[in-house]
């Protein structure tokens, strides 16, 4: 899919970009490059976004392609967000953000648990009274396998409970919009997924979010309670940024990121931001950097206290 500016609105410093997003149209990844992309188009800071979705092995495939490709996709972008750590900790596939380059961080996503409109689970401590007398009745699901974020994030909440959370049952999609289906399907009685992927679904009233993982209330969702209000200590974020091709130039690396810190500054930005429940957390090329290496020596496993 292809968006062209229909007026030559600036010499822009970056023309194209082609965002590889690896999943599903629908899911998080997805969501972040469009709109990110149309932003962009939008504000006029470039002429012309392509996306191409390459779903498969959480996020491995379009990895790989990229990889592959390198000689071709000098104006691309792949979309990622923690699980690109995650999975190389876990071993859930070999490549890393090593072999990449990375550009930016843009935002944070807060995680979320949700169940249907008509779940018994009216608020979050229905969900801790079923765990304490029947875990087994809990069946929570996610886009992402065992050992991935979704997983990591449900279990790190119901220790922050002083529950086991070994004991917790879980099952895993390629996918939030797969998983998404399946809860709305009754499949299970609660997901974890990220809150940009379900806050407009909660606006509308077509499914419950029980809480979130942010620090404090969140203006963007001022009725959805955190877990630090309820006492429980699981506070957790899930970045999204963008990385490119292999020994991309420094020159080229410097415009994308002036173009992201620009994007910023845009209305399209802030309306896009505020519907999504998305927070600013624009990190540049060598800051990413240094953060994703931190991620990987040990301070992400113990954010998610496990």
């Amino acid at each position: 899919m292809t968006l062209l500016l229909p007026w030559k609105a600036c010499s822009a410093e970056i023309e194209e970009i082609h965002f590889l997003i690896p999943g599903q149209i629908g899911g998080g990844w997805d969501i972040t490059a469009r709109r990110t992309g149309e932003v962009l188009l939008q504000s006029g800071l470039i002429d012309k976004v392509s996306f191409e979705n390459i779903p498969g092995d959480n996020g491995a495939r379009a990895i790989f392609h990229l990889l592959e490709t390198a000689s071709d996709q000098k104006n691309t972008l792949l979309v990622s967000s923690t699980p690109i750590v995650i999975h190389s900790l876990t071993g859930l596939f070999p490549q890393s953000f090593h072999a990449l380059t990375p550009i930016a961080a843009t935002i944070s996503d807060y995680s979320a648990i949700v169940t249907t409109n008509d779940s018994n689970f009216k608020k979050w401590q229905d969900v801790v009274e079923l765990f304490r007398r029947k875990p087994k009745e809990l069946k929570i699901i996610g886009g992402s396998p065992r050992g991935g974020m979704d997983h990591l994030v449900a279990a790190s909440i119901l220790g922050g409970e002083g529950f086991d959370p070994l004991a917790l049952r879980y099952t895993g999609f390629d996918d939030s919009r797969k998983a998404t289906t399946e809860l709305l399907s009754g499949n299970a009685n609660l997901l974890s997924t990220g809150l940009g992927e379900v806050l407009t679904m909660h606006d509308r009233g077509e499914l419950r979010i029980l809480a979130i993982t942010a620090p404090r209330t969140l203006p963007e969702a001022p009725n959805i309670p955190t877990l630090t209000e309820l006492g429980n200590p699981t506070v957790f974020t899930n970045w999204r940024g963008f990385f490119a091709v292999p020994g991309l130039p420094k020159e080229k690396i410097q415009r994308y990121n002036q173009l992201f810190k620009k994007m910023y500054n845009t209305a399209e930005w802030a309306e896009v931001r505020e519907r999504n429940g998305w927070t600013n957390d624009y990190k540049p090329h060598q800051e990413f950097a240094q953060f994703l290496e931190d991620q990987r020596r040990g301070s992400l496993m113990r954010t998610l206290q496990l």
